[in-house]
């Protein structure tokens, strides 16, 4: 079982881990993802039994033993112990050697976003055969439309496909918006009926978690200083920076379908009105004037300035707000 768990397997291992695991790590990018898939490992270790559940605090760093003899307690009414540790670090590597080396048969839980490959806890974890690693990055296409379709499913509802497109268009970085997103398109969901894309836009389009592609719409507009109150905004509402960027670049790839469309004759409505996921229809006018300003190959330009953006905000040091804003007020001024 030791190492990185096999995507594949992803699915039924956090339904039902092994009788002989005893530490999970997550780690990756996407801290909403890595708190979602433990809450699913705690749900199935415990058998929603809150006599199972037990969260460690740092107070348990000074008895190392203490995580190791939790689990391998029986709770009350039976069962399986399912322990949790938020933020773990390399100082929980200790308690992790002895719960590994512990009778179990309970599990603890450990997640750490800010780990990296050079991670005591995570060589630990990820080499022990009792041990499991599991990797969690921001999902994105295909991926992430599966991962909104059973996120509704959990909520009773159902989406038709081109609603999860535009969905996992817009889904950003933040897993816990995207989930709130979806429990609001579940609320006013009709009985038995599919959310479609008009639906989504009408309830999620019109909100404050627009002002980034408003930002958007009025760089690739040329209207500077709209898109300098816009990205204010968005980032006073809790953007962040490679959110900003990478939006900017999907928002920059779809200008460029459309640009190649109109290359080959197509009126720029109809190329504007052709993007799947469809554009919200307050949108169109500004994508048509933003088409009418970039050629296909400024647009292609124009992306390779933004992944290299990307990469200063993540290794220069530099304050990767200022790195985003600067991006962003660059097209416009283009």
């Amino acid at each position: 079982m030791a190492g990185r768990l096999d995507p594949r397997r992803l699915s039924a291992f956090l339904a039902a881990p092994p009788p002989d695991c005893r530490a999970v790590l997550l780690v990756g990018d996407d801290a909403g993802l890595i708190a979602e898939r433990a809450e699913t490992l705690l749900r199935a270790v415990s058998g929603g039994d809150a006599l199972c559940l037990a969260e460690a605090g740092w107070e348990a760093l000074k008895e190392p033993h203490m995580l190791a003899d939790t689990a391998a307690a029986t709770p009350l009414l039976g069962g399986r112990m399912a322990l949790r540790v938020r933020e773990a670090t390399d100082a929980w590597a200790e308690a992790a050697r002895l719960v590994l080396a512990g009778p179990g048969p309970g599990v603890v839980v450990f997640e750490g976003p800010g780990l990296t490959r050079s991670s005591k806890l995570r060589a630990l974890i990820e080499k022990d055969p009792r041990g499991q690693l599991i990797e969690c990055y921001a999902e994105r296409g295909r991926d992430l439309a599966a991962s909104i379709q059973r996120m509704l499913a959990e909520l009773g509802a159902q989406a038709d496909p081109a609603a999860l497109d535009w969905l996992a268009e817009r889904g950003g970085e933040d897993r816990m918006a995207l989930r709130r997103q979806l429990e609001v398109l579940a609320l006013h969901a009709a009985p038995g009926e599919a959310i479609t894309v008009e639906d989504a836009m009408a309830l999620l389009g019109e909100g404050a978690a627009l002002d980034l592609e408003e930002a958007l719409l009025a760089a690739t507009a040329g209207e500077v200083a709209a898109a300098d109150r816009a990205i204010a905004q968005a980032f006073a509402e809790g953007s962040h920076a490679v959110q900003v960027i990478r939006a900017a670049l999907r928002h920059v790839q779809r200008l460029h379908l459309a640009a190649l469309a109109v290359e080959r004759g197509m009126p720029p409505a109809e190329a504007i009105g052709a993007l799947r996921p469809p554009v919200f229809w307050r949108h169109k006018p500004a994508m048509e004037r933003a088409l009418r300003r970039w050629s296909a190959a400024r647009l292609e330009a124009l992306g390779l300035a933004l992944l290299r953006a990307e990469r200063q905000a993540k290794t220069t040091g530099l304050p990767d707000a200022l790195i985003a804003r600067h991006a962003l007020l660059a097209i416009a001024r283009g």
